[in-house]
C-alpha cells in the first residue's frame, strides 16, 4: 500500500491509497466476421474483374486476327480472280417452240356445298335443300367443257 501525504488546513495527514481492484484492461483487436467477409469479397471482385479484362482482351485479339485473315483472303482473291467476259450465245440455231408431250390434267368438279361441320347451327342448309334453280344447273360442268375442247382440237387436227 502506498501512503500519501495530504495537506489540509495547515495540518498534514497521511492517507492510504486503496489499491485498484482490477487491472486496467487493454482492448484487444477485434476481428469481426463482416470485416473478414468484406476482405474476401473484395479479393473475389478483383479476381472477377481481372478475368473479365482477360476475356475482353482475348476477344479483341481474336477479332483482330480474324479481321487480318479476312483482309489477307480478300487480297489473295483479288490477285487470283480475274474478271472474264461472258461467252456470246449462238444465234445460228434459232429457237423452235415445240408442243409439250405432257398429258393435260383432268379437271375436277368444284364443290359448292359447305361441309356440315363448318356451317353455323342456325344456318345449316345443304345444296339439295335450296329452293329454286340451283347454281349448278345453269353452269356447264368443267368436265363437259374439257370434253368440248378436246373434240374441237381433234377436229382442228383432222383438217
Amino acid at each position: 500500500m502506498e501512503e500519501l501525504l495530504v495537506e489540509a488546513e495547515g495540518a498534514q495527514q497521511i492517507c492510504l491509497i486503496k489499491p485498484p481492484v482490477k487491472k486496467n484492461n487493454i482492448p484487444i483487436d477485434l476481428k469481426l466476421h463482416s470485416d473478414i467477409r468484406a476482405v474476401e469479397r473484395a479479393r473475389f471482385a478483383h479476381q472477377i474483374a481481372e478475368k473479365r479484362r482477360l476475356i475482353k482482351q482475348y476477344k479483341m485479339e481474336r477479332e483482330r486476327q480474324q479481321k487480318l485473315e479476312e483482309e489477307e483472303e480478300i487480297k489473295r482473291l483479288r490477285k487470283e480472280l480475274i474478271p472474264k467476259a461472258q461467252l456470246m450465245p449462238y444465234f445460228d440455231r434459232p429457237f423452235v417452240a415445240r408442243r409439250s408431250k405432257k398429258q393435260p390434267t383432268v379437271p375436277r368438279e368444284p364443290k359448292f356445298c359447305i361441309p356440315r361441320h363448318k356451317t353455323i347451327k342456325c344456318c345449316r342448309m345443304s345444296c339439295n335443300d335450296m329452293s329454286g334453280p340451283s347454281l349448278l344447273q345453269h353452269l356447264p360442268s368443267s368436265v363437259e367443257k374439257a370434253e368440248a375442247l378436246y373434240q374441237q382440237r381433234g377436229q382442228l387436227k383432222e383438217e
